[in-house]
């Protein structure tokens, strides 16, 4: 049976959590991290979290496997850590799916409800 990417996205979601942008940026207080999966263009263009890291989601498995050699430093730390991946994109299919990626890489990961929008709507600070 194929499936398309609405139905990958919805089985993605069956097996993460998703948390509110207020919530995530108070766990990043305590140590977790922000993780934003959209392309360099559309942070140019919507602005970026501030502080988060950057990775997009065609580049997420090798940016979080420690075996290809040039992995993301402060991802890869969260990964035997007891912290949080706190994911987002625009509007939440890409940090779903990039979420699920990383649960079965062995991270802790949860996606932030509403996105940058979602963010922003929070009055949580932004780069523009």
């Amino acid at each position: 049976m194929t499936k398309s990417m609405k139905d990958l996205v919805a089985d993605a979601k069956t097996r993460i959590e998703t948390i509110h942008p207020d919530d995530a940026q108070a766990a990043r207080q305590g140590g977790d991290v922000i993780l934003d999966v959209r392309e360099a263009s559309e942070l140019d263009s919507d602005g970026a979290v501030d502080g988060a890291i950057h990775i997009p989601r065609g580049l997420l498995e090798s940016q979080a496997d420690p075996d290809t050699g040039r992995g993301h430093d402060d991802l890869m730390a969260m990964r035997h850590s007891q912290g949080c991946v706190h994911v987002l994109c625009a509007s939440g299919a890409r940090a779903t799916l990039a979420a699920d990626t990383l649960r079965t890489m062995g991270y802790t990961a949860k996606i932030i409800d509403g996105g940058l929008g979602g963010w922003k709507e929070a009055g949580l600070p932004v780069q523009s």
